[in-house]
């Protein structure tokens, strides 16, 4: 077998996968029947091959390489890396689509896939969000970041009709990957595309938000995606059957997350584990928080997210402001629309859920970023100069580019909570207000009305009058806006607040709602009469309000403060329509229950753990709760 020099420390070794030939096709029933006449167009363009790569320290991991068969001249490369599998299988089976979208295959590029470590046909450990490695001191010494430049590497030196210039891309997972490879990268890596990326599995994404464990995402996820396996396969076991659509009744039934290990994952789940021997910010989440190390980024990035995703939106902000302070010689841009986990990627995007934006914003991103972006850093058809800030209003439906984010131009603007269930700019001047409700953990707030098992993923623009008409939410809402109010930037709460037990979550909700009368959106869509639409949301657990290393019970009764930040919006609340603030203790299971009385580790918790407890918010002078806000100036139409 030939051996490639890819650096002083590190060798490259490839295996043909004629043996491969054969092994019974995958069964990945989850997967759709891929359309017949797209994976003809495919394989009359694209020849492929499939290989496995060894990475410095050994490890094979498995690869394919689609090349177009026109040889007349030479491709840049799309790489990407995933944990989710490169299926089809096979050298004779074709996908529908190759790269991004279909603009990438019609345009020419060579693209190479592969399944990461530990993960399908790979061989190796899979670890979940791979700690970087800063200083390596070996070729034992390896992470994502080396895989990465091992690959590319060996692409440069030994797949022919290259251009010598290489992209990455990945969406999720897949984006962690792009993220973690763009570090240290090799010299022919040149751009680097990483959609809703994985950033840290505490303090934000899909595992976690503020360290709140993430129920109805997490549980489903890991169900199917971490089930044990004997080594490299074209397929993993089916999720198990939870036997019911209604994921609040079933997650009530399974009781606290104590139980889940023994009943629903009947004990195969290995990350649950590590999730519940890790409730604080230690050295475990810490090292795998990617954006610490995205230093002297030296390959172009385009950071995507989506306004709507519930699943990966802290990523791309996290990462790009870790690029603005880490890596600020790197040439980024950066995009947020109004977009559920991905759809960029896919779909018109003119619509989501009863919201209607006016415009295919999906088609809008492909054709206008997302294309001359790699046009640019891998072909030089640089005729696009890309914003380094592009964000989508909602609730105006326009796009707006900025040379900074948070624009310079948004000045602050407080709101604060008033009596009577009132939201002003005017901090309370005199009195002793507060507002009290009780929290019963065995009668949680619903984060969504649907009937679903897993994430409901349009929840984030949902219609939360049902929330707002229960007695444990307090609602404080503005009078109807005399102009527009665009909001751009972060959200930062500041609560001031008691409780009669020893901990408890506080979820606080930013919400537009409509006046009394508002018509359809979009066609076929719900009329928006009243409709209380939520903006943005997000959870903090008050152990944390000190330390997320070093967590401390409440004192029962006693006023304490904390604060937290809901993560960026852009949003314009028109004229005639109200701000309102929701605050309430559960959110389920969309997050965990908090037991109310202070255990070390909820994830060890008992049922006899779970308390009532009466929560208190103040609206004082001194104990002044409420929102903060960054607005922007008018547009002159």
């Amino acid at each position: 077998m030939p051996h490639i020099r890819v650096g002083p420390r590190a060798w490259l070794r490839v295996v043909p996968l004629a043996c491969l030939m054969a092994m019974p096709a995958p069964t990945l029933a989850q997967r759709p029947v891929p359309d017949a006449a797209a994976v003809a167009e495919v394989r009359a363009k694209y020849s492929k091959r499939e290989l496995y790569l060894t990475m410095r320290d050994g490890t094979r991991l498995y690869t394919n390489i689609y090349a177009p068969r026109d040889t007349t001249r030479r491709y840049p490369v799309l790489l990407m890396r995933t944990p989710y599998s490169i299926a089809p299988y096979g050298a004779d089976a074709y996908p529908a689509v190759l790269g991004p979208w279909k603009a990438f295959q019609d345009d020419g590029y060579i693209f190479v896939n592969q399944d990461v470590r530990g993960r399908y046909m790979s061989e190796g450990y899979f670890q979940f969000m791979t700690p970087h490695l800063p200083v390596k001191g070996g070729v034992r010494d390896v992470d994502e970041s080396t895989d990465t430049y091992d690959t590319i590497d060996w692409i440069i030196k030994n797949v022919g009709g290259n251009t010598g210039r290489v992209g990455t891309w990945g969406n999720s997972a897949p984006g962690f990957f792009v993220a973690a490879g763009m570090i240290d990268a090799h010299p022919a890596h040149k751009a680097a595309y990483p959609s809703a990326p994985m950033i840290d599995w505490w303090l934000g994404d899909d595992r976690h938000h503020n360290g709140v464990f993430t129920q109805a995402q997490t549980i489903n996820f890991l169900a199917s995606f971490d089930q044990p396996r004997t080594g490299p396969t074209t397929t993993y076991p089916p999720r198990p059957d939870p036997g019911t659509q209604d994921g609040y009744a079933f997650h009530m039934q399974q009781g606290p997350l104590s139980t889940y290990s023994a009943g629903y994952y009947q004990g195969k789940v290995a990350f649950f584990d590590s999730i519940a021997a890790h409730p604080n910010y230690d050295r475990y989440w810490q090292q795998r928080g990617i954006w610490r190390h995205v230093k002297d980024v030296k390959p172009r990035v385009l950071v995507v997210g989506g306004w709507y995703d519930g699943e990966d939106r802290f990523g791309p902000i996290r990462l790009k402001r870790s690029l603005d302070s880490l890596s600020a010689t790197t040439t980024a841009t950066f995009v947020m629309g109004p977009w559920s986990h991905g759809a960029w990627n896919r779909g018109e995007g003119d619509i989501f859920g009863p919201l209607g934006f006016g415009s295919r914003t999906g088609q809008f991103f492909r054709d206008s970023i997302g294309v001359p972006f790699f046009a640019c850093a891998l072909k030089d058809r640089c005729d696009v100069t890309l914003p380094k800030v592009v964000m989508f209003n909602t609730g105006a439906n326009q796009w707006r580019t900025f040379d900074k984010w948070p624009p310079r131009e948004a000045q602050p603007v407080s709101f604060y909570l008033r009596e009577e269930g009132g939201l002003s700019r005017e901090r309370a001047t005199a009195g002793t207000g507060a507002d009290r409700y009780v929290s019963d953990p065995m009668k949680p707030v619903p984060y969504t009305q649907a009937l679903s098992f897993g994430y409901w993923r349009e929840y984030p623009t949902e219609d939360q009058r049902f929330a707002s008409r229960r007695p444990d939410v307090l609602t404080y809402v503005t009078d109807p806006l005399a102009e527009d109010l665009t909001v751009a930037g972060p959200i930062d709460v500041s609560l001031h607040i008691a409780s009669s037990g020893t901990d408890a979550d506080f979820i606080v909700k930013v919400v537009d709602v409509f006046p009394l009368s508002a018509a359809a959106q979009h066609a076929g869509g719900p009329r928006m009469d009243a409709y209380e639409q939520l903006v943005h949301g997000n959870v903090f657990r008050a152990r944390w309000r000190r330390s997320f290393e070093r967590p401390q019970p409440l004192v029962a009764h006693r006023p304490d403060s904390l604060t937290f930040s809901l993560e960026d919006v852009m949003h314009t609340f028109k004229k005639g329509h109200r701000l309102m603030v929701q605050v309430q203790s559960t959110w389920f299971p969309l997050v965990d229950r908090n037991p109310q009385a202070y255990v070390p580790n909820i994830y060890r918790a008992k049922a006899s753990d779970f308390r009532p407890a009466t929560m208190t918010v103040f609206r004082t002078p001194a104990r002044a709760s409420g929102i903060r806000v960054r607005v922007l100036p008018a547009v002159a139409q």
